[in-house]
């Protein structure tokens, strides 16, 4: 078994979780309060005053929320005028002194804010949906981007790998933990509490995700894995109710046939890279027979692009539509180089090859509506996957199958 701290050791972190409730509020008192936090140096007076600015944001209606992100954005953010000042001094004496004025200068206020409410026990979590709810108004407030990037800055540091804890989900982890991963999947809905069940309890099936001491009952991100005999070309087989277990000392193929991000606050924060490699190491180490390392992927660009090429997936055969999808993923690509498809995107960075493409792998309407039924198996190399990933860095070349590569020709 894969060595990792039980889950019930999490949970009792010495982090205890707090529930912030409304308070009453206003806008203005929000502002002040957070000014207040900025400017106090007593312990317990700051970890009160982050809880009850909590509580209060709570409270705030969707205008009021919009203004206080403004307040953020533009009363704490950085001053130009003196940064230029200090910016002069430091280039004419490159003391410690100039530099720490320089460097404090450089930092907004907001950030410091965020860092003084995260003082308070449970805040983590509290600040990871502030994130969110900043996220969902990007769109029509553009230049509150400012402040996300500064909550962004914060949380990678914050979610660095150092401080994230894998742990093998089983039917045995706690209920609220399994509650989450039905609600949290975002590949292949887990219908009810038996379809969880046979993606957990036999022995050739897996589950890992990563966790934060800060948030010891939320998954950040988990990745589902079905150990077989050979590379699988259909997630009918793979999650058919009346298929029959293997023993997973017999297993010579790990697939990662879904793979959620749990937490929407924490977009641009990425996991998924050191989740898939940390299994897979761990995985070959435990399971010696274990020898290949692929995902049973979806294709979710493929139609939209086939209507932007004028084609329709109706019209196409079965052969020719794998034609098809092997030239998107290889040469699809945006305005910056990059593959259009977001999971190809994410498994090439990672250092994966295009390994095959099936037709016919996913008929639910999702399936369907989105990639024409198609799936792919990105193949983890693990001898390779670092070469990989630079040249996909710094060349965008894309690692494929002599397989894929012919498709591509015939298409």
């Amino acid at each position: 078994m894969i060595a990792t701290k039980p889950l019930s050791e999490l949970l009792s972190t010495l982090l205890e979780r707090r529930t912030f409730g409304r308070r009453p509020a206003d806008g203005r008192r929000i502002k002040e309060d957070c000014q207040k936090l900025l400017a106090e140096r007593a312990e317990i007076t700051g970890l009160q005053l982050a809880s009850d600015i909590f509580g209060q944001y709570h409270a705030l209606s969707d205008a009021e929320r919009v203004a206080f992100f403004e307040f953020l954005n533009e009363d704490l953010d950085i001053d130009p005028t003196l940064i230029a000042t200090l910016a002069k001094a430091y280039g004419e004496t490159p003391s410690p002194e100039n530099y720490r004025a320089l460097s404090r200068a450089g930092e907004p206020a907001r950030q410091r804010l965020f860092r003084r409410l995260n003082e308070a026990p449970g805040a983590t979590a509290e600040i990871v949906a502030m994130r969110q709810h900043l996220l969902g108004l990007l769109k029509d407030h553009p230049d509150l981007a400012r402040t996300d990037h500064d909550f962004r800055h914060l949380l990678r540091s914050w979610f660095n790998r150092g401080f994230l804890v894998m742990q093998q989900i089983t039917w045995d982890s706690p209920a609220t933990i399994l509650e989450k991963i039905i609600a949290y999947e975002a590949v292949h809905e887990i219908r009810n509490w038996d379809d969880l069940r046979r993606r957990l309890q036999p022995q050739d099936r897996r589950c890992f995700a990563f966790f934060h001491p800060s948030m010891p009952t939320e998954p950040l991100i988990f990745v589902e894995v079905a150990l077989t005999k050979g590379i699988p070309n259909s997630i009918q087989a793979l999650l058919a109710d009346d298929r029959h277990p293997m023993n997973s000392a017999d297993a010579d193929t790990a697939v990662f046939y879904s793979i959620s991000n749990c937490q929407s606050g924490l977009a641009g924060v990425s996991f998924g890279n050191s989740l898939i490699k940390q299994v897979a190491r761990d995985l070959s180490r435990d399971l010696p027979k274990l020898k290949t390392f692929v995902t049973l992927s979806p294709i979710p660009g493929f139609c939209r692009w086939l209507k932007s090429e004028g084609k329709e997936k109706e019209d196409a055969e079965p052969a020719k539509l794998e034609q098809l999808a092997a030239k998107y993923l290889l040469t699809a690509k945006d305005a910056h180089g990059r593959p259009i498809d977001p999971v190809a995107r994410f498994h090439l960075g990672n250092g994966a090859q295009v390994h095959a493409v099936h037709h016919g792998a996913d008929i639910s309407k999702r399936g369907q509506d989105q990639s024409a039924s198609m799936m792919v198996n990105y193949l983890y190399d693990l001898a390779r996957i670092s070469q990989n990933a630079v040249q996909f860095s710094q060349h965008g070349d894309i690692a494929a199958s002599a397989a894929v590569k012919s498709l591509v020709k015939r298409a």
